[in-house]
């Protein structure tokens, strides 16, 4: 195979001939093409691919649904879930950088100064009066979840001690780790029986005691003690003399050390009527200060968990409050 040699050909233009292009430098504005690199470089506006290959778009297509060229928005992972929070996927809270002294699983804790506990209505126990097992979501004031609670106990404990039953509590984060444990023990809580009142006793890390919650002997309001490991109370309770609910809240006061100044509440909230007829699934709000010790935040968890099963807890869907601490 031959080449023809190199220089002008028969039957082409050459430069200077009709036919032949200008130089760029000589063409009129607005025609032909920039060099490659040139700002403003765009193809003949009668330029079609080679073949008119299918799915070419001109520069700055963009296709509908997607967002503008330069921003794809989050991961799928950092998108919000339909109906949780932004920034918590599955709804649950984000949590915060940890901290050595602080244990594990508590962390949360720090950043907050409310929370909101919902217990989960059991159907058999709503059309049965069978005790189970009872379970708690905990939430911030935000909606987002914090915690986990899940009671154990044993069933004949559960159906014949009622209200007074001895349990654990496990409260779990969102990977399923046990960050606080709970403990009851068997006892009364009538002021007829002052030396078996009752007790819970808070751990966090399981098996690590971090603070306890003790009924102090009282005639006509519940009072409790929030104490540290140490044994020193930190803050008081004090409730109403009726703690039935009738279409409003039930309000136990947290007060300071001295009893002298109200640094928050556990509030046992209306949950809407059928649910509080037919059913011992209870709405509570717990408040305290922003810059209390987390484990004693924790402790008072646990005291809300102690409030409940003590007041608000039924058996047989009966109600047994009654007035004062006869």
């Amino acid at each position: 195979m031959s080449y023809p040699p190199a220089g002008p050909q028969a039957g082409y233009p050459q430069p200077g001939q009709p036919g032949y292009p200008p130089p760029y430098s000589e063409m009129p504005p607005g025609q032909g093409y920039p060099p490659p690199g040139h700002v403003g470089f765009q193809p003949h506006p009668g330029y079609v691919p080679p073949g008119g290959q299918p799915g070419y778009q001109p520069q700055g297509y963009q296709p509908q649904g997607y967002p503008p060229s330069g921003g794809y928005g989050q991961p799928i992972a950092a998108q919000p879930i339909s109906g949780g929070p932004p920034g918590a996927p599955g709804g649950w809270m984000n949590m915060p950088q940890g901290n050595p002294n602080i244990p594990r699983g508590l962390e949360y804790l720090t950043m907050i100064d409310q929370l909101l506990v919902h217990q989960k209505v059991e159907l058999l126990e709503a059309f049965t009066g069978f005790e189970t097992q009872n379970k708690y979501t905990i939430k911030n004031s935000m909606g987002q979840k914090v915690y986990y609670a899940v009671e154990d106990s044993d069933c004949l404990t559960r159906n014949c001690c009622g209200p007074l039953r001895p349990f654990d509590m496990k409260i779990l984060d969102n990977y399923k780790t046990e960050v606080i444990h709970l403990n009851r023990p068997l006892a009364c809580d009538s002021c007829w029986f002052p030396c078996c009142l009752q007790r819970m006793e808070v751990s966090s890390p399981p098996g690590t005691v971090i603070g306890s919650i003790e009924q102090e002997w009282s005639i006509l309001t519940p009072q409790f003690n929030i104490k540290n490991s140490a044994g020193d109370t930190v803050l008081k309770i004090e409730g109403p003399i009726c703690t039935f609910s009738i279409c409003g809240d039930v309000e136990f006061k947290v007060l300071s050390r001295d009893g002298g100044t109200q640094v928050g509440k556990i509030s046992k909230q209306w949950a809407g009527l059928l649910r509080e007829a037919f059913t011992d699934a209870d709405y509570f709000g717990i408040t305290f200060p922003m810059d209390l010790d987390v484990k004693m935040k924790a402790v008072m968890i646990g005291a809300c968990f102690l409030i409940d099963v003590m007041f608000f807890e039924k058996q047989g869907n009966r109600e047994s409050d009654r007035p004062g601490m006869f």
